[in-house]
């Protein structure tokens, strides 16, 4: 599982680092995006949707988990 840290930073910047870094792992693996803007909550699952990967949802506060499909 990889972990990216994108606390502090506002949207569309933890989307932006999702996209770049998803690309990264394996389908079927998964990522979570630690982000504290609130805007983060509907935009992340939002970017899952368009780009057809799934959206766990949020294992803790400010943690979004996604895994690649394809």
């Amino acid at each position: 599982m990889i972990e990216l840290d994108c606390l502090g930073q506002k949207c569309p910047l933890p989307v932006i680092a999702l996209a770049k870094r998803i690309r990264d792992v394996e389908v079927g693996e998964t990522v979570t995006v630690l982000a504290d803007d609130p805007a983060a909550a509907n935009d992340i699952p939002a970017w899952c949707r368009m780009k057809k990967q799934e959206y766990l949802g949020s294992p803790r506060p400010h943690a979004f988990a996604v895994r690649r499909l394809s």
